[in-house]
């Protein structure tokens, strides 16, 4: 397959913009009776901008790289088999989605965004999260650095904080939910051991937040692609390090073993013993 371009990554970035203007954000605060499902709980929702993004973006995506595969999670909603052996195929791949954060958008809480990574050969080679409320976006390609991009088209460097050597003085985003009991219960209580934290409900920010400096760890229980390829690259190329809960390497065919993102090897350590500390 031809390798990506900075036009094709240019192309991508604007498709997601296209798809929070026209698609997103005239749904924001706005949805209609009906517009908003559970999948699995009440916690877990679809809207209708949810499917109208992700048909939009899939398309396009088809139509200038015919031949690739789009891996959405609505679409996987539909038909799980979608993720069977998906990061196996010799095939460009692109992992999106639509709205990540979705509870809050149906909240109208203004914290969510589009995610998407492209694979290839089971890796990720471009991860790109763009914000449609703040129309910016922030983006890597593997081995070019990560950066934050405004509308205007200035970009900066995207840089995680420097370490701070002990769990008393971080910061981080904890996403426990989805873990098993007494798992569940000890990483919760262990957060009060962290300098602060909290939880966005939305990857796409948390990312942002650590890529750009601001918080010091996130930890996700459930690893569908779609919320962690674009967000676990873009980290590492800002200088971080990405990890699964057992210390082995995060990669596109993971579907389980937790994820663990800090700002370098030793903070990661100390999260990991700190925050299961029974």
């Amino acid at each position: 397959m031809t390798p990506l371009g900075s036009a094709d990554i240019d192309w991508l970035a604007a498709l997601l913009r296209e798809a929070g203007t026209t698609q997103i954000m005239p749904l924001f605060r706005n949805l209609g009776e009906g517009a908003v499902q559970e999948k699995t709980s009440a916690a877990d929702l679809v809207t209708e901008a949810d499917v109208a993004a992700e048909r939009m973006i899939t398309a396009a995506l088809l139509e200038r790289f015919p031949g690739s595969l789009v891996i959405g999670e609505e679409a996987v909603s539909d038909n799980p088999a979608l993720l069977d052996g998906w990061s196996k195929t010799d095939r460009r791949v692109f992992v999106v989605d639509p709205i990540d954060g979705t509870f809050n958008f149906a909240s109208g809480v203004a914290s969510f965004g589009v995610m998407l990574a492209v694979v290839e050969a089971g890796e990720t080679v471009a991860g790109i999260i763009h914000d449609p409320v703040g129309h910016d976006w922030i983006m890597a390609e593997k081995g070019a650095g990560a950066v934050l991009r405004r509308l205007d088209g200035r970009e900066s460097a995207l840089r995680v904080a420097a370490p701070v050597g002990s769990i008393g003085a971080m910061i981080g985003a904890t996403s426990w939910q989805y873990m098993p009991e007494p798992e569940r219960s000890t990483v919760a209580r262990n957060q009060a051991l962290c300098l602060g934290g909290g939880g966005y409900r939305c990857a796409a920010q948390e990312y942002r937040l650590l890529a750009g400096g601001h918080i010091n760890f996130t930890l996700y229980n459930k690893l569908m692609p779609w919320d962690h390829l674009a967000g676990a690259l873009i980290t590492e190329e800002a200088g971080g390090h990405v990890r699964r809960f057992d210390g082995g390497p995060y990669t596109p065919a993971h579907l389980d073993g937790g994820l663990l993102a800090a700002t370098d090897p030793d903070s990661w350590a100390i999260v990991r013993e700190a925050l299961w500390r029974t």
